[in-house]
């Protein structure tokens, strides 16, 4: 059922935390996920984009400032960052990495529901403004999660979602293999290569006119792939 309020994601390896931000949320009619590490956490992000992150810095697996770097490399997701530091500099040191909001433990369900409420509200612009994505003959609805090829409807499975997705945000952009892999499988299988490149073959199979010798996405030798922000295909 969809949610009223939006979607949450709550990225903590405490599971008190995570049950109190789930109850007082869900009780405002916000959908939650949780996630108890880092690869967990970026894994969710990538595979069912959330509306809000809210990302404790310390992480069993990943500083939270790491976190943060993979979702910006692909999102502008807003994140709340959670912290027991009150130390000024660490606050500042992570709104400039990307954070949109910095909240000292313990704190009240009344207080970070508020600022949930105020970084989703300011990122409803730049959400609705990405939410489609061409690519020559290809339209990229990533809000309805559909895609259109010359008109058509083009039938991917959730995994050929995901690495599309991950590519259009970054339109136009080399995308390495280590960051499709990690978004796409989990930071486990990041040197599993060859799952990347049976998926890219399934992807252009259904996107390509002729998937032997593809137009919009293309192979950055040595780098990745990158999904062309204005490719033709005669």
């Amino acid at each position: 059922m969809a949610s009223l309020q939006g979607a949450v994601l709550v990225i903590d390896d405490e599971a008190h935390i995570r049950r109190f931000v789930r109850t007082g949320f869900e009780l405002e009619g916000f959908a939650v996920r949780e996630a108890e590490n880092a690869s967990a956490g970026l894994r969710s992000a990538a595979l069912e984009p959330p509306d809000l992150i809210i990302l404790d810095l310390c992480l069993p697996d990943m500083h939270g400032s790491e976190v943060l770097a993979h979702v910006r490399a692909r999102s502008n997701v807003p994140v709340i960052a959670l912290s027991i530091e009150a130390d000024e500099a660490e606050k500042v040191r992570m709104l400039n990495l990307g954070a949109d909001d910095y909240v000292v433990k313990p704190c009240g369900i009344g207080e970070l529901l508020a600022r949930a409420r105020a970084n989703m509200r300011r990122a409803l612009p730049a959400r609705n403004k990405l939410s489609l994505i061409r690519s020559g003959p290809l339209t990229i609805d990533l809000e309805a999660r559909r895609v259109m090829l010359d008109g058509t409807r083009v039938r991917l499975t959730r995994k050929e979602f995901s690495l599309l997705r991950v590519l259009a945000l970054q339109s136009g952009e080399a995308v390495t293999q280590q960051q499709l892999l990690t978004d796409v499988w989990g930071e486990e299988h990041v040197n599993k290569s060859q799952y990347l490149r049976v998926l890219v073959r399934q992807v252009r199979g259904k996107i390509e006119k002729d998937p032997a010798n593809p137009k919009v996405l293309t192979t950055e030798s040595g780098i990745g792939y990158r999904l062309e922000a204005s490719s033709t295909q005669e």
